[in-house]
This record gives C-alpha cells, sequence and structure tokens, in this order.
C-alpha cells in the first residue's frame, strides 16, 4: 500500500487547512485511517482517526476544531482543521490500516506534511 498525502502549508493563526491522503494497491479492505502529527521537540500525537465505519475519534487539543472524514470509494481520508493555532505547527502524517487476502492486518505511514501556523 502506498500513501498520498497533500495539502499542507502556511496558514494565519484562525484560518484553515485542509489535508487528504490516498491509499493505493492491492488490498482486501482499508480499515482504520488517521492523522498523527509532530511538533519539533515533542513526541508524536494521533490528532485524530476514523474506523472504515465511520467512528472518529479526535485528541483533546483539537476537538471541536479538526474534523476526520473519508471516502470509501477513493480510500482517501481527509483532516479538516479549522480555527488553527501557532500550536497546531507540526508535521502532520497520515496512517493507514490495511488487511491483505490472509485477512493479516497491517500499517503503513505516509510522508509527513509541514502544516505551520503563524500567530
Amino acid at each position: 500500500v502506498q500513501l498520498q498525502a497533500s495539502g499542507g502549508g502556511l496558514v494565519q493563526s484562525g484560518g484553515s487547512l485542509r489535508l487528504s491522503c490516498a491509499a493505493s494497491g492491492n488490498v482486501l479492505s482499508i480499515n482504520a485511517m488517521g492523522w498523527n502529527r509532530q511538533a519539533p521537540g515533542k513526541e508524536r500525537e494521533l490528532v485524530a482517526a476514523i474506523t472504515s465505519g465511520g467512528m472518529t475519534n479526535y485528541a483533546d487539543s483539537v476537538k471541536g476544531r479538526f474534523t476526520i472524514s473519508r471516502d470509501n470509494a477513493k480510500n482517501t481520508v481527509y483532516l479538516q482543521m479549522d480555527s488553527l493555532k501557532p500550536e497546531d505547527t507540526a508535521v502532520y502524517t497520515c496512517l493507514v490500516f490495511w488487511s491483505d487476502y490472509d485477512r493479516y492486518e497491517y500499517n503503513v505511514w505516509g510522508r509527513g506534511t509541514q502544516v505551520t501556523v503563524s500567530s
């Protein structure tokens, strides 16, 4: 499975960005999808995740501001980020869990995309 992420960039505080991450490959199924982030000098944290059935989970720091969604037909996960704050500045990386035809589950990480929020 390969992941293609896009959508990072520079935005002012209070602005919005939308990240997307498309998975491709010959798999039985794409399962949970999510986004992590890592800021300089900080540990990586899970920002948001979504199951194949649409159940979502968010870090407390982004609840009410970020929305994760997915298009199962396109095997793509999105992260809509609104009301961005300087502390949201980080490298964002998508993470996808998938199953092969033997029903083993794997995970794959995409290339990180930089999000910078200026004050």
